[in-house]
């Protein structure tokens, strides 16, 4: 299951990457970051399953930090977007996050009964995969908007939106995972 999560995250971050760098947009660029991401996250997963308490948890910390990284690619987007203010195509926008939002969705589904069962580093993936969702249907009224006003604002405002989703995951993630390793101490 999660090995199937990590393909499909990682199939849908090249279709989601090109668009992104195609059309010009924030939001898309920063959830294709984010299913870099989630693959990376859902591989070490994978991997440290069969590890210890302690160890899981050394790595569930590591995951906070990693779950950051899509606010980083938003920043980057930004500083381009601020010196050429031009609003992303919104056809290729809206049809590319409802795809994310297809794969996302299949995603939260396969994982949603093990959410509570592993930890902080199932609860990462989880927690990873709805907010891909929720990002995606923001992302598609972003697309909805930007045809509306012919503006460049919608998608940076969604991309912020997901950068600040990603954090607050980080830090639950963070709060698990410390949880999880002053428990497993010797």
């Amino acid at each position: 299951m999660v090995a199937t999560v990590a393909a499909l995250n990682l199939a849908y971050f090249g279709i989601e990457a090109t668009v992104a760098l195609t059309i010009g947009s924030v939001s898309l660029i920063a959830d294709s970051v984010d299913f870099l991401e989630d693959a990376s996250v859902n591989l070490l997963i994978l991997l440290a399953l069969r590890w210890s308490a302690r160890a899981r948890a050394r790595v569930g910390m590591g995951l906070a930090g990693l779950l950051l990284a899509p606010a980083l690619a938003v920043v980057w987007m930004l500083w381009h977007k601020i010196g050429h203010p031009v609003p992303p195509a919104p056809v290729p926008l809206t049809i590319t996050a409802l795809g994310a939002l297809a794969v996302n969705l299949t995603c939260a589904v396969l994982l949603t009964r093990h959410r509570h069962s592993a930890g902080s580093l199932t609860r990462a993936a989880w927690l990873s995969a709805r907010n891909d969702a929720l990002a995606n249907v923001a992302i598609v009224g972003a697309g909805g908007a930007t045809a509306l006003t012919a503006s460049a604002w919608p998608d940076v405002i969604v991309g912020l939106g997901i950068a600040a989703m990603n954090a607050d995951a980080a830090r639950e993630v963070w709060q698990a995972a410390r949880a999880e390793h002053r428990s497993a101490a010797p």
